[in-house]
């Protein structure tokens, strides 16, 4: 088995840590390489997370570690994230309960796929997410015009101050502050969160995917898409913006965590 270790680097411990985890694997028998970044700065040498040969991804870092490393894969690997930033909800080992874990990997584990969504503006493509892309004004303060159109159909009209579409696995991040719900993992469909509406009857919504979304924007004001919050896309003041099912999954090594325990456990670290 071979491994891409990848870590945050602006932090010490975090590429202190990424080299016990290499002597971790390494010992266990696991062919290891750090990612060209990580690799960089401890002054080693490292290769690109495309084409790395290797059969997953040992990721040290928060959310926003984990979101970039499979932005950046094309075809994402198995990802065993590591916390080492703020509460971590893709990452499901503590640094204390990684070692025992990492021992096994060598012989075998099990993958959680996760969905990912499809984004295109008039039929060209914008990017994929696996939380969520977030729509909002490029000028603060100002409210956007947007229709929601499922199966061809206005479902709904509203202004807010941006629109959050989101996976069930963004569910805990940006789409829950906003005051959307919890969605288990497991199910497929397109989490709508607006952000402060006008009007207090315009509520998250929870789409199916097996459904055609559109996102219709009707503003004079410019707006920008942000997608995981890792790339920012210009809109413009009008654009249809079309959701679909991502057809390659995002992918976790499988801990065997309950999903609603370790949320339970978390939001009571907030």
């Amino acid at each position: 088995m071979r491994a891409v270790i990848v870590s945050r680097v602006d932090n010490r411990e975090a590429l202190a840590f990424a080299r016990t985890v290499r002597h971790i694997l390494d010992d266990a028998g696991c062919a290891t390489v750090f990612d060209h970044d990580t690799a960089e700065a401890l002054g080693e040498t490292g290769v690109p997370l495309t084409g790395t040969g290797a059969d997953v991804a040992v990721v040290i870092g928060g959310d926003g570690t984990i979101l970039r490393t499979i932005q950046e894969m094309d075809n994402p690997l198995p990802v065993l994230g590591i916390n080492w930033g703020e509460v971590g909800f893709l990452a499901d080992l503590e640094p204390s309960g990684a070692p025992a874990f990492l021992r096994t990997l060598p012989l075998g584990f099990s993958v959680e796929e996760r969905m990912r969504i499809s984004l295109a503006g008039d039929n060209t493509p914008l990017g994929v997410a696996l939380n969520e892309a977030l729509i909002v004004t490029t000028r603060p303060a100002k409210m956007l015009r947007f229709s929601i159109i499922i199966d061809g159909t206005i479902a709904e009209q509203f202004r807010a101050d941006g629109l959050l579409i989101s996976t069930p696995t963004g569910s805990t991040a940006y789409a829950m502050s906003a005051g959307g719900p919890i969605v288990d993992p497991r199910i497929q469909g397109f989490l709508l969160v607006p952000l402060a509406p006008y009007m207090l009857s315009s509520r998250p919504h929870l789409i199916s995917d097996s459904r055609s979304l559109e996102i219709r924007l009707e503003s004079a004001k410019p707006a920008k898409l942000v997608i995981d919050g890792q790339q920012t896309i210009d809109l413009g003041s009008s654009s249809t913006i079309q959701v679909t099912r991502h057809p390659v999954p995002g992918r976790f090594v499988d801990v065997k965590r309950n999903f609603f325990e370790k949320v339970d456990k978390k939001l009571r670290n907030l």
